[in-house]
């Protein structure tokens, strides 16, 4: 039985595919992408360092050099309730105060705080950075790093 496999010995599929794929690589191993509307807290692994990017933008960094991404735009959170009271703040991350935010939490992907959730009973599930806002929203302390836009109660 013959196959017919002589298309992939060609340059044509070869040598794109080859290119791609070293492009991916080099994506993954040394560029990070911020939105206007981000910050990065990049850490040296090998150093310990830890800086923040501000601008929005393409950022080339060797691989030892991780950055994770803060979204500051302001975002509800809120205390969901089945009952007919509820509370509902609009919150912002103060990108000022970046440092004691991670002295607290530890430098982490935020994003994966909370992914494996299976809370059933409420339409809105708080995942990644807005599990971390709303926790510190509702702590009795208040932490440089958030500020209160504005607050809903019903009782």
């Amino acid at each position: 039985m013959k196959t017919n496999l002589r298309f992939l010995a060609k340059k044509q599929v070869v040598v794109p595919s080859g290119i791609s794929f070293l492009v991916f690589l080099f994506y993954l191993g040394f560029l990070n992408y911020l939105e206007p509307a981000e910050i990065g807290i990049a850490r040296n692994w090998i150093t310990g360092e830890m800086w923040i990017q501000d601008d929005p933008g393409l950022y080339i960094s060797p691989p030892w050099v991780w950055v994770s991404c803060i979204d500051t735009r302001p975002v509800r959170v809120a205390v969901t309730s089945a009952g007919r009271g509820y509370s509902a703040k609009l919150v912002k991350f103060n990108k000022d105060s970046w440092r004691e935010f991670v002295e607290l939490e530890g430098w982490h992907f935020y994003w994966l705080y909370n992914r494996l959730s299976f809370n059933g009973g409420y339409d809105e599930e708080y995942r990644g950075m807005r599990d971390i806002l709303r926790g510190y929203t509702y702590s009795p302390k208040k932490y440089p790093f958030l500020v209160v836009l504005e607050e809903y109660h019903v009782k």
